[in-house]
């Protein structure tokens, strides 16, 4: 506490020192000074990311660099720099997306970008040049930053570790924010879904004071999104569509279900399953009729958010003051809150282990035994322990979690002269410190389950049924910790008034207690940087950049003490937290070669190397070569060779074991396991074998979620990662065709030693259908039935990640005619390849571009018209054709798919078409300085297919499309 009072009073007193003297300038100004001479300008040095070098003219870059603009984002019909990122044909599936309700962790809520679908740890993303903060797992949040504070977004489509270090594998986000605001404006935004839901609101204002002294900008943002219930889209209604004939549902239902033993003709105990006839008496098995799984299942959907709900609160300020004539201090400091709500159905609570295998010391909640106790008022089978599954759907899981992010930096600048020649440096220091506060309702204290279900009796005095016996009561109340108890009866169903039923609040509050999970991360980092020229040749400026950066990365995340003890339902964790620090000297040169000569109307030579030294594996130097010819004044050929690297995050060595109910499908299943004929499956399995999935029934199709949880966690032994990278393109700016402009490049991005969160998928079709061995070893099977009961998947460096496409952007501007001006911008991304190794001793890689997920090509076509003060704009968003594994034989399009990474066995799959969207927006400049805009994203309400992989989703539909039409108007005012 302390120490953040220390920061922010100082903080205050910066902005103060910069922006009192802007004030006493203005005022001076007003007053007039009719002798002073008015100062010289120059022009400004640029730095376009990619390159630390500063150049004095603006270039086409060597660099692939995609650029948004302010107005690019006001006229994209969306409201957060994430959205507008996510729209970008070079970022792959979203991370963590709003539609993965099932997710759990620090990183829940946030929003994070992924370039080339390598994963949203391998693109760094910078504010102004330096690192924006990241989760204990590396991730960073854009939308910590308010779109009303953004002047542009850089995104440099290419390796960047050696100018920016660690972690800018696939590319950098650079998001530069506004300075020298020169008045005021504000801005309302309100839009919905056609269908009456997910609203979406967002207020800002943003001021600025300039004068010769410096400036001063702040920007205030308020953006309110409402969630979107699974229930009311068809796609994720009722969970895996209409072809499952379980429709996807669980058999742990709300309404309750029985477990009864039976004796077999040779002897086995079998149970048997009922569930309460309607009306019934719950403590009567008279009332009690056989359980069908077809009509009596439930539907967790329908308690579920599709989309997350989300609310922020954002304030920036950029501040700079000129101390002398040329040295300048900058300040800048950023405030995010971030609440975020996702709820998913309630509990599906088991009171012993597989019912095929009942054991009266089941291991399932180890000490904690929560059958119905023998002595138990409740019990329809009086004398004995009960088995029952009960989703405690009165009681949803909803998890609250509140991020807090606070970012504070200074630097002073200055150009100088070295031999007549411009130059000029930089030293300052930033601190970023994000704060992670989740609140979880809707999991069991065991204690309190195994006591709720165990003896109680009817108390004629009291008119209640209470815990204990009539010889040894037990005081009733919801304080566990003060001995009190409340009965329950897990066979009352959902929206039964029976005793100990569900529906009693008290007995809400005596099961269910409050989670409670925090985390911080820090971020401290020092930092000098020198850019200038070194001579004037021949061909031009010989450009040079060098620097030091000193940082510091630490961080927790602590579960809450019964996910710890695993004394709740709640999935298994433990705490995770450490630190670490680095030393990274660098420098750059940019040799012109050739200007104004045949064929050579410029010809340059870039390099960059980066010696960084990590307190966790020691040292690594990284380089990248980039060359710039241009045979003619209107054709720009670029090409670029590096190196990059990924240092293992705080989460990735320090991290705890998690657990988790995963989806997967099993090979051996001899209904759709793509292995169950072959000798690996045959000598693990039963004849007749199917996969378990949730309440121990038999999966309705693959991909279905685990019966037991599975584990994954952190690494203390994992080395960085280490990338190369290739591009080699051309920008055609013909001067013919004023307007035109066509770009082209080709990509190619390799990991080696890939830091992986391993999938069960990946681990049970690398043994099964790619015989590699040394991957059985990650699971078990139970002996007797074939089920697999452990899977770890936790985090390794494995083989390799390879990608490599085109990247094609086309833009053409009419002149301004009678009718209006006229501009298209056509830009497309196509992935040729994209494999994998799990390990070094896979024969050969698998590939997945055209998978779920990651699409062979997206692309984005816009036109522009705007006549006067009025102005149209039309976009298509194209996604590529989808292949994801086949659900049934009657619906694959291709049933006997096989390849070289099947090693030979088929595996049938089912292609789905391509998606196109729609979005118009319409806008007019009014009078009084401000613009009206009414938009349409989704015009005609494209929906696409279900997909049963899910991929970035808890549904059957990809987590990035979009899920409706969505109508908004927007106004903005300046002043």
């Amino acid at each position: 506490m302390l120490r953040d009072a220390i920061r922010r009073a100082l903080f205050a007193g910066a902005i103060a020192a910069v922006a009192l003297p802007l004030q006493a300038q203005d005022v001076a100004d007003a007053a007039g000074d009719a002798g002073a001479a008015p100062a010289p300008t120059t022009l400004d040095r640029i730095t376009v990311t990619g390159s630390r070098i500063s150049r004095a003219v603006d270039v086409e870059t060597v660099q692939p660099v995609t650029v948004l603009t302010r107005q690019d984002m006001e006229r994209s019909g969306v409201q957060s720099v994430a959205d507008v990122l996510q729209n970008l044909v070079v970022m792959g599936s979203p991370a963590i997306s709003r539609a993965d309700a099932l997710s759990s962790g620090e990183a829940v809520g946030g929003s994070y970008v992924d370039i080339r679908n390598l994963g949203a740890a391998r693109t760094l993303v910078l504010v102004n040049g330096q690192r924006l903060g990241v989760t204990t797992g590396g991730l960073a949040d854009v939308s910590q930053i308010p779109t009303s504070a953004v002047e542009r977004i850089e995104v440099l489509k290419d390796g960047g570790s050696a100018n920016y270090g660690s972690d800018a594998i696939a590319g950098v986000v650079n998001i530069i924010t506004r300075r020298n605001v020169e008045g005021a404006e504000a801005n309302v935004y309100f839009g919905q879904f056609d269908e009456g839901d997910g609203k979406k609101q967002t207020y800002d204002a943003t001021f600025g004071l300039t004068s010769d002294l410096g400036w001063l900008t702040a920007s205030m943002q308020y953006a309110k999104e409402d969630p979107v219930w699974a229930k009311d889209r068809e796609y994720s209604a009722s969970g895996n569509g209409p072809l499952h004939p379980l429709d996807g549902r669980s058999s742990i239902t709300e309404k309750g279900v029985l477990f009864v033993p039976r004796t077999t003709t040779d002897g086995k105990v079998v149970y048997d399953r009922y569930t309460l006839k309607d009306g019934g008496n719950p403590a009567d098995f008279a009332d009690f009729r056989p359980y069908v799984g077809a009509t009596d299942s439930s539907n967790p959907n329908a308690q579920m958010t599709l989309q997350t709900g989300q609310e922020r609160r954002a304030l920036y300020l950029d501040a700079g003051r000129k101390l002398t004539d040329s040295l300048t201090l900058h300040v800048d400091a950023l405030y995010n809150q971030r609440d975020t709500m996702q709820q998913i159905a309630g509990y599906p609570f088991r009171s012993g282990g597989p019912v095929a295998d009942p054991s009266p010391n089941d291991p399932l909640w180890r000490d904690w035994d929560p059958r119905l106790a023998p002595d138990s008022a409740f019990n329809p089978l009086p004398g004995q322990k009960t088995e029952y599954f009960r989703r405690t759907w009165e009681v949803p899981r909803v998890t609250m979690n509140k991020a807090t992010t606070y970012r504070i930096g200074a630097k002073l600048s200055q150009p100088f002269d070295l031999g007549g020649l411009p130059w000029d440096w930089e030293a300052g220091a930033f601190q970023s410190q994000f704060r992670t506060v989740k609140d979880g309702t809707g999991n069991l204290f065991l204690p309190a389950a195994q006591k709720a279900a165990g003896a109680s009796w009817f108390n004629v005095a009291t008119n209640r049924y209470e815990c204990g016996s009539a010889a040894k009561p037990i005081a009733y109340g919801s304080d566990f910790g003060n001995g009190q108890c409340i009965p329950w009866n897990p066979l009352a169903p959902y929206g039964s008034d029976a005793a100990g039923s569900l529906s009693d609040p008290e007995l809400q509050k005596f099961l269910f207690p409050i989670g409670h999970d925090v985390g911080e991360t820090e971020t401290n980092s020092i930092f000098a940087n020198v850019s200038g020229v070194l001579a004037e040749l021949d061909a031009g400026e010989l450009g040079f950049a060098a620097g030091y950066e000193h940082r510091q990365e630490k961080g927790f995340f602590s579960p809450d003490a019964l996910r710890q003890s695993r004394l709740s339902t709640d999935l298994g964790s433990g705490n995770s937290g450490g630190q670490y620090h680095l030393d990274e000297l660098y420098a750059e040169v940019n040799i012109p070669l050739l200007r104004d000569k045949p064929f050579a109307n410029a010809l340059a030579l870039n390099l960059a190397s980066r010696y960084s030294n990590y307190s966790t594996f020691g040292s690594t130097t990284r380089s990248k070569a980039s060359v710039e010819w241009r045979p003619i004044a209107d054709l720009l050929v670029r090409g670029t060779w590096g190196q990059g690297f990924r240092a293992p995050t705080i989460d990735d060595l320090y991290g705890p074991q998690n657990q988790s109910f995963e989806d997967y499908t099993d090979p051996c299943d001899t209904s759709f396991g793509p292995a169950s004929t072959s000798p690996a499956c045959t000598a693990v399995v039963p004849p007749g074998f199917r996969q378990e999935m949730s309440g121990g029934v038999p999966a309705d199709g693959p991909n279905s979620q685990s019966n037991v949880p599975f584990l994954s966690g952190s690494n203390p032994n994992l080395q960085p990662e280490l990338s190369r990278n290739m591009t080699v393109g051309f920008v055609y700016s013909p001067q013919q065709v004023d307007g035109l402009s066509i770009g082209l490049d080709w990509w190619k991005v390799r990991v080696d030693d890939a830091i992986v969160t391993d999938a069960p998928n990946e681990i049970l079709d690398d043994c099964y259908v790619r015989g590699i061995a040394e991957r059985c070893s990650k699971f078990t099977r139970n002996p007797t039935t074939g089920a697999i009961s452990t899977l770890d998947f936790a985090l390794v460096n494995l083989g390799y990640v390879e990608t490599a496409g085109y990247d094609l952007l086309a833009t053409y501007h009419l002149p301004e005619q009678r009718w209006g001006r006229l501009g298209f911008t056509w830009d497309t991304t196509y992935v040729d390849y994209y494999e994998q190794k799990s390990t070094n001793s896979a024969s050969v890689p698998v590939q997945y571009a055209g998978t779920a997920g990651t699409f062979r090509m997206r692309s984005n076509l816009s036109a522009d018209w705007s006549m006067g003060n009025y102005g149209v704009r039309w976009g298509l968003r194209h996604y590529s054709s989808i292949t994801e594994a086949c659900t049934y034989t009657a619906e694959c399009s291709d049933p006997l798919f096989q390849a070289p990474y099947t090693n030979g066995k088929v595996t049938p799959r089912n292609k789905v078409g391509s998606n196109t969207f729609n979005d118009v927006q319409f806008r007019y400049a009014t009078p009084w300085s401000s613009t009206v805009s009414l938009g349409v994203n989704n015009v005609f309400e494209k929906v696409g297919p279900m997909l049963y992989s899910k991929p970035n989703s808890s549904f059957p539909y990809y987590g990035g499309f979009d899920i409706g039409r969505f109508v908004y108007v927007q106004y903005q005012q300046k002043f």
